[in-house]
């Protein structure tokens, strides 16, 4: 069976946990875009919260052939993957003098709750991107994200073509044309279409500059009222800061940015989590004991991610800025 945090959101029993998911699905693109396969079922006896999965990684041809001779044999390849999954989310303290002070929308409990969500939407981009996958017994276990899963394919590329404004020129209407073509054929080497292409600051705003100079920009509204940003009808979303930080999850680094393109499906990228278990969960400080400092909690998961197909995903590796002038020898 598959689920969404949509459909977790419907299932769901509880007021705050439905509230919780629903700031969830708000404040991130891939969260509410992703399909999760909740397949595992860790057990007991030594059973582990692995997942097993098949990855299609290599295409076979076909041939004609003389009459009264045979084909040569030819297949494709499959790689055999396996993935842990793990929670994320934290807790926060809150002293009961001050837990209800003001209008329920800003009181401290929902203050750091709304904070806590943010955090992990923000880790879970951040696994999604650059996770490497860690044992459970290291301090921060997480999974493989998909630069580890794209890094040497063939939908693994690097530009040309420059973005940085210099080269695009003044008009800069060819150079455009010519940056685009670049990007439509490293779109090409994927199996359909992408669901997202998504990238940091300074990528985000480069292609919505090339788009809007070629009129395939578009603004649409989603489910939720938020403005969405489309090339050629698929959308682009801004990954932004880390958790806990103001390092951008997908960075700049000497003038260079990446940009990944994805396509969601349960025979492409998809999200795990276990059978019969909740998405998300909470659990609100309990002011009704003694103890002056209660803590309230937040979970995604246990989740991963799994990506069944090489073509499913892409990168693509651009200059967006003039590199920087570090002085002659």
């Amino acid at each position: 069976m598959a689920i969404t945090l949509a459909m977790a959101q419907v299932n769901t029993q509880d007021d705050v946990d439905f509230t919780v998911i629903d700031e969830f699905r708000k404040s991130s693109f891939l969260l509410n875009a992703l399909t999760f396969d909740d397949c595992v079922s860790p057990g007991t006896n030594g059973a582990t919260l692995t997942y097993g999965y098949t990855r299609h990684i290599t295409e076979r041809a076909a041939a004609t052939r003389q009459i009264n001779t045979e084909y040569t044999p030819a297949e494709a390849h499959r790689q055999r993957y396996t993935v842990d999954l793990v929670p994320m989310g934290g807790k926060f303290p809150v002293d009961r003098v001050v837990a209800n002070l003001g209008p329920a929308a800003s009181n401290e409990v929902t203050y750091q709750m709304r904070q806590l969500i943010k955090a992990a939407v923000a880790k879970f981009h951040d696994e999604f991107i650059n996770g490497t996958a860690a044992d459970f017994s290291q301090e921060d276990p997480g999974f493989d994200g998909l630069a580890e899963v794209v890094q040497g394919t063939v939908t693994d590329y690097t530009a040309t073509q420059s973005w940085d404004s210099p080269s695009l020129g003044v008009d800069g209407s060819a150079a455009v044309h010519d940056a685009l073509d670049e990007l439509d054929e490293w779109m090409d080497t994927l199996d359909g279409l992408p669901d997202v292409i998504i990238s940091g600051d300074k990528g985000i705003a480069r292609l919505r500059s090339l788009a809007r100079r070629a009129n395939y920009y578009e603004r649409i509204r989603d489910e939720f009222g938020r403005e969405v940003e489309t090339y050629r009808g698929v959308p682009f979303a801004n990954l932004r800061e880390k958790d806990g930080s103001t390092d951008p999850i997908i960075p700049t680094v000497d003038g260079e940015t990446d940009l990944y393109a994805v396509r969601f499906g349960l025979d492409s990228v998809h999200g795990v989590s276990v059978v019969g278990g909740q998405l998300v969960r909470t659990w609100l400080p309990d002011f009704t004991t003694e103890g002056a400092v209660k803590h309230g909690e937040a979970e995604l998961g246990p989740v991963a991610i799994a990506a069944k197909k090489t073509r499913g995903v892409g990168a693509f590796h651009v200059r967006v800025e003039q590199a920087p002038d570090n002085g002659g020898d």
